[in-house]
């Protein structure tokens, strides 16, 4: 709907983790074997295929807490004025920012970065130097703070406190465009210089 990115990360372990559920993903995955869903904020672009691919892949899913009205309520979206609306599910586990989170026998880093939407995670995982940015960093770009719970200066300060401490040639993978670098961002995105 939005043209928002969904990424499949298969560990060396040949563990097969989704992030994001976007309109289509449930398509597109389909065949494939998925041992975890993982989202990065609950807004309706990133989780409409989120239940179908729960049911089909039988799979545990994970988000912050303040995702679970997101997701939880068929008429959340609805009642903020969007004719939207999502089938419903219960996530399996709650994340929150930490060091060190296990996702399917995977270890990652969150980082808890809201602004864009209160229940923004951010997924770091260190040897591959990726981090999976959901709506938070874009290529020479920020996630909009205009929504609902949107906050541009809290999205602006965690992602300078948080995120670009991180090396340079960390790949960012946003929700939406194309991937970048910490590096880039931090000395060319338009919304972060001092």
């Amino acid at each position: 709907m939005l043209d928002t990115n969904s990424y499949l990360y298969e560990a060396p372990s040949g563990a097969r983790i989704l992030f994001d559920a976007p309109q289509g993903a449930y398509q597109a995955y389909l065949d494939e074997r998925i041992d975890a869903l993982v989202l990065t904020h609950g807004h309706f672009d990133h989780v409409a295929d989120a239940a179908a691919l729960i049911a089909s892949h039988g799979c545990p899913s994970y988000c912050h807490v303040d995702t679970v009205p997101m997701v939880t309520d068929r008429d959340f979206f609805r009642r903020w004025g969007f004719e939207l609306e999502i089938e419903p599910f219960t996530p399996t586990h709650l994340l929150e920012e930490s060091p060190l989170v296990e996702v399917a026998g995977v270890s990652m880093q969150t980082f808890h970065v809201p602004g864009h939407s209160p229940d923004s995670l951010c997924y770091y995982f260190k040897d591959e130097g990726v981090l999976v940015g959901g709506d938070v960093l874009f290529c020479g770009g920020v996630g909009r703070w205009d929504l609902p719970g949107g906050n541009g200066e809290q999205l602006f300060q965690g992602i300078k406190a948080k995120l670009f401490p991180l090396p340079g040639n960390v790949i960012v993978l946003p929700g939406h465009g194309p991937a970048t670098t910490i590096g880039r961002e931090k000395s060319e995105n338009p919304f972060l210089q001092v």
